[in-house]
Parts: C-alpha cells; structure tokens; sequence
C-alpha cells in the first residue's frame, strides 16, 4: 500500500467540530487491517532510524500507533496525557492549539534522563501538541528522538513550530 492509498482512506468531515474546520477522519484507515499495517511499518521504519529508546503517543489517537509501534520495536511506551489522568508524580505543560489552550501531563519518573523518545501522534496541525510533548519529555531528562506523525496538514505549518527535530509524515495535506 503507498500514501495514495492511504490518504483515499482519510474521510473528511467538513464543519466538524466547529463551523469552518475540515476534520480528516483516520477511523476508515483504522478500520483497514493492510492500511493499519502499512502505516505502522512506515513509522517503525522511521523511529528505528532516530534510535530512541521509548515511544511517546500524545493522547488520545497518539496511543493507537504508539503503543503498537512501542510492542513492535520492544520499547517502553510513555502516555502523555490530559489533565487529571495520571496518578504518580507528574510535570505539566500549558500550550494553545487550534481550538483554544489545553494542558498535557507527564509522569516525572517516565524516561531516565538522557533517554531517547520517538513521539508519536495522529495528526500534526499546528504543532502546538507536538511541541508541548516535545517539552515534557525535555523537562523530565529525556531527549526527543524524533516524530512520527499519520497525517500532515502543511497549510497550518506545524511542522515549523518543530524546527531542529526530526519530523516524519506519511499523509500530506
């Protein structure tokens, strides 16, 4: 399968959540057992190029490709999470995003210092998520590795808010 194919499989979903966003819809692709494979053989060949030695996935649709692609490469997977969902110790990050501010939390203790992480999400936009994990895993001690991301909307330039970090996209917008 290449990124043709899978990008037919982007449904889009015009005025969703709000008036005026186009929402590319990654449940059709999901939804494909050899298009879920393509893109998680894409991603393990990218995080195993930047040698990391965790894999990241941003909540929530972080987790689908993350936590496979952490049991693939036989890695730890590290959750960055929304507020109020993580019990042990925890640092946090406040950042805007395209729809208003947010906040995203990691554990303290989840990557020894100097260890290296893969990020891994759905969807870059803005950058505004990506870069706020990118911080979290920088406070803790850890060192970003990289970035493996399904879909790319270039139009909303996400990409240059990750300036100096290795960013990899198998879908373009």
């Amino acid at each position: 399968m290449r990124a043709m194919d899978l990008k037919a499989l982007i449904r889009d979903v015009p005025g969703f959540p709000r008036p005026g966003i186009l929402f590319r819809d990654i449940t059709p692709l999901l939804a494909s057992t050899a298009a879920f494979t393509e893109v998680l053989d894409l991603l393990q060949v990218n995080a195993s190029s930047c040698r990391p030695g965790a894999i990241v996935g941003i909540e929530s649709r972080g987790f689908l490709f993350g936590g496979p692609l952490a049991d693939r490469l036989r890695l730890p997977f590290v959750p960055v999470r929304k507020p109020g969902k993580l019990p042990a110790a925890r640092m946090s990050v406040e950042y805007s995003l395209e729809y208003g501010d947010s906040q995203l939390d990691i554990h303290a203790d989840a990557l020894a210092r100097g260890q290296r992480a893969y990020i891994v999400d759905d969807l870059l936009a803005t950058g505004g998520t990506a870069r706020a994990s990118a911080k979290l895993v920088e406070i803790i001690g850890g060192v970003v590795a990289g970035f493996g991301f399904v879909v790319e909307l270039e139009a909303l330039q996400g990409r240059s808010a990750l300036n100096g970090y290795d960013v990899f996209s198998i879908i373009r917008y």
